[in-house]
C-alpha cells in the first residue's frame, strides 16, 4: 500500500502534467485529480516548490519571475508568487535573497501553502488549483536566461549618492506631471545633467587613484503594449549612457550591461521617458491612432532621444575631461571594453535587429515630441 510520502510525490507530478498540458477549466483539473483529495494540498506545494528550485540556477531572480507572472497571469497572482519566493526561501536560510521582492511568511509555515490561500488570502478550493497549475506550467516553460557574473548591485552596492538619486527622482516625478512641456524641458534636461555629473566624476576618481567599479548587470522588464517600441528607447538611452541594452522579446525583457553609476541614469531617464513619451502619444494631435502610428511614434521618438542624449553625452565628457585632463579618456575605454566583453560572455550568439516604420505621420509626430522632451545640457539655462 503506498505511504502517504508516496501519493504527495504521485499527486504532485499529475498536478505538474496537467500544468505542462493542455489549459483546462477549474471543474475539470478538479475532475482530473479526484482521489487525491487527501494530499492534494501537500501535493500543490510540492509541485510549486519543485517547478522553481532549479529556476535560481539557470540565471533568474525572485524579481523576475514576480515580473513574468504579473505580464504572463495577471497581477493578481502576484501576491501568490511572493508567497512562494518566501516558502521556497525558507528551504534554504541564509543562502537565498528575495531582494526586490516583497515576500513576508505571513502563514504558518507548518501548514500548506496553498492552505494559506484558501484561509488567509481568501481564494476558493477551485480557484487555488486552476492558479497552482498555471503557475507551475509558466514557471516549468520558462527559458534560461544568462548567468552574470556577478550579483544585480543595489544602489548602495553601487556607491550612487542617495541625496543626487533623491533629487533626480524628485526632478523626473515633477517632468512627468507637469502639463507644461517647457517646463518638463527642464525638468529632465536637469535630471540627466546631474546624473550625467554624477557617473563622470566617478570615472575621475578613477584617474586619481580610486577603486574601479565592476561592470554590472540589470534587468529592465516593460510592459505592454509596444514592448519592441519600449525596447527601443531602452538601446537609446543606454546607448548615449556608455551601457549595452539586449533585448529578448519572448519575455519582454531587456539586460542592461554597464558600470553602476550608468545604469543609474539609464534606468531612471527610461523610467521618466517612457511615461513622458505615453503622454505626448496620447496628446499628439497629428496621424491616427492606430497600432502603426504608435509604434511609429515611439521609434520615432526612441530614435531622436537617443540623437539629443548622445549630444548631451559629448558635452558631459568633454566638461569632465576638461576637468581631469586626457586621463579621463583610458578609464573611459577601458570600462567600454569591459562592458563590450560582458555582453559577448552573456550573449555569445547575439543578433541585432532592425526594426520597420509603415505611418509616416507617426514617425513624425514622434520625432515632434522627443524635441519637446530636450535633454541637452545647460548648466547657465538650468542654474538655481
Amino acid at each position: 500500500m503506498p505511504t502517504t510520502a508516496h501519493r504527495v510525490t504521485a499527486a504532485a507530478a499529475a498536478i505538474t502534467a496537467l500544468a505542462c498540458g493542455p489549459a483546462a477549466h477549474p471543474g475539470e483539473l478538479r475532475a482530473a485529480l479526484v482521489g487525491w483529495e487527501a494530499v492534494l494540498d501537500a501535493a500543490a506545494d510540492a509541485a510549486l516548490l519543485e517547478a522553481v528550485d532549479p529556476l535560481w540556477l539557470r540565471g533568474w531572480t525572485p524579481r523576475d519571475l514576480v515580473e513574468v507572472a504579473r505580464r504572463r497571469l495577471g497581477p493578481a497572482v502576484v501576491p501568490l508568487v511572493s508567497d512562494l519566493v518566501a516558502a521556497d526561501a525558507a528551504r534554504r536560510p541564509g543562502t537565498f535573497s528575495t531582494a526586490g521582492v516583497d515576500a513576508p511568511r505571513w502563514w504558518d509555515t507548518a501548514r500548506p501553502l496553498v492552505m494559506a490561500w484558501r484561509e488567509g488570502r481568501g481564494l476558493a478550493p477551485d480557484e487555488v488549483l486552476d492558479r497552482v497549475v498555471r503557475l507551475v506550467g509558466l514557471v516549468r516553460g520558462l527559458p534560461s536566461l544568462p548567468v552574470p557574473s556577478t550579483p544585480e548591485p543595489d544602489e548602495a552596492a553601487a556607491g550612487v549618492d542617495p541625496k543626487v538619486l533623491a533629487r533626480v527622482r524628485g526632478l523626473l516625478a515633477k517632468a512627468e506631471s507637469t502639463t507644461f512641456a517647457e517646463e518638463a524641458e527642464a525638468l529632465s534636461a536637469k535630471a540627466q545633467e546631474l546624473m550625467a555629473r554624477h557617473a563622470l566624476a566617478a570615472a575621475v576618481v578613477e584617474t586619481r587613484g580610486g577603486a574601479p567599479s565592476a561592470t554590472a548587470v540589470r534587468r529592465l522588464w516593460l510592459d505592454a503594449p509596444y514592448t519592441s517600441a519600449k525596447s527601443s528607447l531602452v538601446h537609446q538611452v543606454a546607448g548615449a549612457n556608455r551601457c549595452r541594452a539586449v533585448g529578448l522579446a519572448a519575455l519582454d525583457l531587456v539586460t542592461l550591461v554597464g558600470h553602476p553609476t550608468d545604469l543609474d541614469t539609464v534606468e531612471l531617464l527610461v523610467t521618466s521617458l517612457l511615461v513622458q513619451a505615453g503622454r505626448a502619444m496620447a496628446a499628439s494631435s497629428g496621424g491616427s491612432r492606430t497600432r502603426s502610428f504608435r509604434h511609429a511614434f515611439l521609434l520615432s521618438y526612441a530614435t531622436r532621444i537617443g540623437e539629443r542624449l548622445r549630444e548631451a553625452g559629448a558635452a558631459a565628457e568633454e566638461a569632465a575631461r576638461a576637468e581631469a585632463g586626457d586621463a579621463l579618456l583610458p578609464v573611459l575605454a577601458a570600462r567600454g571594453e569591459e562592458v563590450e566583453r560582458t555582453v559577448a560572455e552573456l550573449f555569445p550568439r547575439l543578433v541585432t535587429k532592425r526594426f520597420s516604420v509603415g505611418n509616416t505621420a507617426g514617425w513624425r509626430a514622434g520625432r515632434e515630441a522627443a524635441d519637446g522632451a530636450s535633454l541637452l545640457l545647460g548648466r547657465d539655462a538650468l542654474a538655481e
